[in-house]
């Protein structure tokens, strides 16, 4: 029985790790996050070519009146790259790139 039990986890355990990388394909720069956790709200205008953040910041991005929430949790203490990394399909993050800043608490 314990054994059967143990298989049965282990299979949903393998499940919910298949189902998170195929939701989330980047996870290098973080994850997707619940708007309710967001601690800024960033609103992405067709001029606007850059964003910065800190390593640590859940935000949510308004774009063309779609929104998507990220925490950023980047594997490098700075990062850059393209917002359309992380944009879901359907929300066109145009040339945005996203300049992550290591985490204040950890500042020396």
């Amino acid at each position: 029985m314990f054994k059967a039990l143990r298989i049965t986890i282990i299979a949903a355990t393998l499940a919910a790790g298949a189902a998170h990388a195929s939701v989330n394909p980047n996870p290098q720069f973080g994850m997707a996050a619940a708007p309710a956790n967001a601690d800024r709200h960033i609103v992405i205008k067709a001029d606007t070519k850059w964003v910065n953040v800190d390593n640590g910041d859940t935000v949510t991005f308004e774009i063309d009146g779609k929104s998507f929430t990220w925490h950023f949790d980047t594997l490098h203490s700075e990062q850059a790259f393209d917002l359309a990394k992380i944009a879901p399909a359907g929300i066109n993050a145009g040339m945005v790139t996203v300049y992550v800043a290591s985490n204040p608490l950890y500042r020396g």
